[in-house]
């Protein structure tokens, strides 16, 4: 019997849905799995309050973990054959929960030595925040073996509107009735049980050296060279901002919430402004960039990790 252990935070159940369907084809009578859900001391309600979601922020991008329950006795004392981990992306970041728990004393004992097959569910962006994971992972002597991302496929600009009225509204609808639903659509979400047949084959022989390129042939780790530009670019910026803002206090401080409220704009901008500029430098320098891109579409599309 194949011990399987899946850690995840979800605020909407979004990731949950999409691990379980990844999952699906594992046969019950040859593999056993256990959940173990992030769940932080302070709850993120969901929907966001403005506010709150604004001021998670500094925080989240600086990767400062926060408190969470620890898992149980029994999950810490198993050695597990593959652990899943899910990962939800905040500001371009491994969500604060799931940081924390890679942060954790738990996550040295769970992860060590033992294969990781990260699963995420994201708007768009995220190859930065894996690299993040990717670093953490060695630094606790896990094996990252595979990596589906599931997006939104919906352009970037009607995907922010989207998702702002999903993340505020708490409605996972069609806004006013005439733009698509928020997040990972739903065929998507069913149509990721294709990846569980080669985990499982991996799995049950004990052999994960070739399992990201069997995920890659199923479009499992797709890259945009476009959003992974937006990506570094959005990194640089808000490396600057999340160090100001922290510098002018905790949570709470009228400080911290003035330099808040200027990042708000800055984010409208970026959004509205500097993104389709660089998508225009982005075509402007395609041809004569071409062979470098194709190699950073592969390195983001693997499990490989450079500094």
């Amino acid at each position: 019997m194949k011990e399987v252990l899946v850690v995840y935070y979800s605020q909407t159940g979004q990731l949950r849905t999409i691990i379980d369907s990844v999952l699906s084809p594992l046969d019950q009578e040859s593999v056993n799995i256990t959940y173990h859900q992030i769940i932080p001391d302070e709850p993120y309600e969901f929907p966001w309050k403005k506010e709150r979601f604004f001021d998670v922020f500094p925080e989240s991008f600086l990767q400062i973990p926060t408190e969470i329950n620890t898992p149980e006795a029994s999950v810490l004392s198993k050695k597990y054959d593959l652990v899943i981990l899910g990962h939800q992306v905040w500001y371009l970041t491994p969500s604060i929960p799931l940081n924390s728990f890679l942060k954790s004393e738990a996550a040295k004992t769970i992860l060590n030595n033992t294969p990781v097959v990260t699963v995420i569910g994201v708007r768009n962006m995220w190859a930065m925040s894996q690299e993040k994971v990717k670093k953490m992972l060695i630094g606790l002597n896990a094996k990252l073996v595979g990596n589906i991302a599931l997006v939104d496929n919906n352009i970037n600009h009607i995907s922010v509107i989207t998702i702002v009225h999903w993340m505020l509204k708490g409605k996972k609808d069609r806004m006013w009735g005439i733009f698509p639903k928020p997040g990972v659509a739903d065929n998507t979400i069913a149509s990721a049980n294709k990846f569980g047949n080669p985990i499982k084959e991996a799995l049950i022989t004990s052999d994960f050296s070739s399992l990201q390129e069997k995920l890659n042939d199923l479009d499992a780790s797709k890259i945009s060279n476009l959003l992974v530009q937006m990506d570094k670019r959005g990194n640089l910026l808000f490396s600057k901002w999340a160090n100001l803002i922290k510098k002018k206090g905790n949570q709470g401080d009228p400080a911290r919430k003035k330099w808040l409220r200027l990042f708000n704009y800055y984010l409208i901008f970026a959004i509205w402004l500097i993104a389709p500029l660089v998508f225009i430098v982005f075509l402007l320098t395609y041809i004569p960039m071409y062979n470098k891109i194709q190699r950073e579409n592969k390195y983001y599309a693997s499990v490989d990790y450079k500094e």
